[in-house]
């Protein structure tokens, strides 16, 4: 008898499919945007075009960034051995391709990782004691090569014509003015925590060839675009009240400056309908960045209006700044409409939060403090806890500002413990507690069940916070 899938599962799913997708390029976007970087300062269309110095961009897309990203495909499913196989496997796609095969590396690369991981297995009882070494080498030397020459002699024109498919489906997108109708799919998708799928598994990707190919893709712009969200905020800022209204400005400044986008999405999940701002706001922005021919030489992540200014292409400079713009005025209407007919239903919203949501806190992060506070799931007491660990999708955005948050109260009250932040597929498994938001709580108890789990809708301002504190206190005294 089969158990019945539930939506939980199948949301759960679908995060860990995107994981696997934009953790192959996450932790290599330093590599991305020195690539974007000397593009838009050194290319014949950049700002002081300088020959010698773009012969890096050659070499930098067809053999650096795709092996970047196939060794980190396969580490995440092997390790550093499953990173090296990926790495070779990766180069047989390259070798006999004319785009950059950075789509083939995220294929090939775990795909070989997963088959030595198997092989292993395999063998790992089988082994004799001293012949580890020699088996372990010659193992991932074997599945290494094999994948390679599958990619020379056949595998490698596939991905290659794939890549070539999906690069001219979207110029046909940009060509007939429908890539403004992306917009519709992407702005929900992100709020349901799939913006860095979407952003880096599957849209920057595509944005590489065009860029490769052309020198500049509209691609990146989708996703990462502040304005829809900075349209919400402000919204917020001007028509909502109290609390919410405090919070907004802030949550604002992050949002844009800090490209951490994670910070409007309480904002627009305690009023759902204000989706069809972000979607309104998205296709304006999307269609002026496709009426202005705006390009980018790398994807702009964070999508920060400072990354646009710095990735975009020399004549792409005014009609990304006026996308943004465009995107934040029509989100802003939009959004403002909405809470104008729904005003009652925020003032009922914003009285359920604590009193003294706006205090005790000073600078940036003070300005940002949103919590809905019955979402906080009850901390229950169970062990000692010496070791926490702020997790989110990429481990780089919102947990890394609670983490930060936590320790500044922790040094408040005179308390110690381990806070870091990190990726769910990264939690230690030594953990003794885990904060995550509400809608990525499943996929942190799979990777650490043992571990005790709070549940939080916001990570910059929550009653469990305090109680927790309580609790270390207590562990301290005790």
């Amino acid at each position: 008898m089969h158990r019945k899938r539930l939506p939980g599962d199948t949301r759960v799913t679908v995060q860990r499919l995107g994981r696997l997708l934009s953790g192959m390029m996450m932790p290599n976007i330093g590599a991305f945007i020195a690539w974007g970087l000397i593009a838009s300062l050194f290319a014949p269309a950049g700002w002081f075009p300088n020959e010698h110095f773009a012969k890096l961009l050659h070499l930098m897309i067809t053999f650096l960034l795709p092996i970047l990203v196939g060794y980190t495909g396969g580490q995440m499913i092997h390790g550093s051995r499953g990173g090296v196989v990926a790495s070779i496997a990766t180069m047989g796609v390259i070798i006999d391709s004319t785009v950059s095969m950075l789509l083939g590396a995220m294929i090939i690369g775990p795909l070989s990782a997963m088959v030595l991981k198997k092989l292993d297995q395999l063998v790992e009882r089988k082994v004799r004691p001293g012949s580890e070494m020699l088996i372990g080498s010659f193992s991932a030397a074997i599945v290494g090569a094999v994948m390679a020459l599958i990619g020379i002699a056949g595998a490698g024109a596939v991905l290659a014509a794939i890549h070539s498919g999906l690069a001219a489906g979207a110029q046909v997108l940009i060509d007939t003015g429908l890539l403004p109708l992306l917009s519709i799919l992407v702005e929900p998708a992100k709020v349901l925590f799939l913006n860095n799928a979407v952003g880096h598994g599957i849209l920057n990707p595509i944005g590489y060839i065009q860029s490769a190919q052309s020198g500049q893709s509209m691609i990146f712009a989708l996703e990462s675009n502040p304005g829809p969200g900075l349209g919400v905020l402000l919204a917020y800022s001007v028509l909502g009240k109290g609390h919410l209204q405090r919070s907004a400005g802030g949550a604002a400044v992050i949002h844009a400056i800090g490209g951490v986008h994670e910070t409007s999405f309480p904002f627009i999940l305690m009023q759902p309908r204000l989706i069809a701002a972000l979607i309104a706001g998205g296709v304006a922005g999307s269609f002026t960045f496709w009426l202005f021919d705006a390009g980018f030489t790398a994807a702009p992540s964070p999508g920060s209006i400072i990354a646009y200014v710095a990735l975009s292409t020399k004549e792409g400079l005014i009609p990304a700044l006026a996308g943004i713009l465009a995107a934040t005025v029509v989100s802003f209407s939009t959004a403002a409409v909405i809470l104008a007919a729904n005003r009652e239903q925020a003032s009922a919203a914003d009285k359920d939060l604590p009193e003294n949501l706006g205090q005790g806190m000073t600078g940036l992060s003070g300005m940002v403090e949103l919590e809905q506070a019955a979402s906080s799931s009850s901390v229950v007491l169970q062990t000692a806890i010496n070791k926490i660990v702020f997790a989110c999708d990429s481990g780089m955005g919102s947990s890394a500002m609670g983490a930060s948050i936590f320790r500044k109260k922790m040094k408040e009250a005179g308390v110690v413990a381990s806070v870091t932040n990190t990726a769910i597929s990264d939690i230690p498994k030594d953990v003794d507690l885990v904060i995550t938001q509400k809608s990525l709580t499943d996929r942190a108890r799979l990777m650490v069940p043992d571990a005790e789990h709070i549940s939080i809708d916001h990570f910059l301002k929550s009653p469990a916070y305090d109680d927790l504190i309580n609790r270390l206190k207590n562990q301290h005294a005790g």
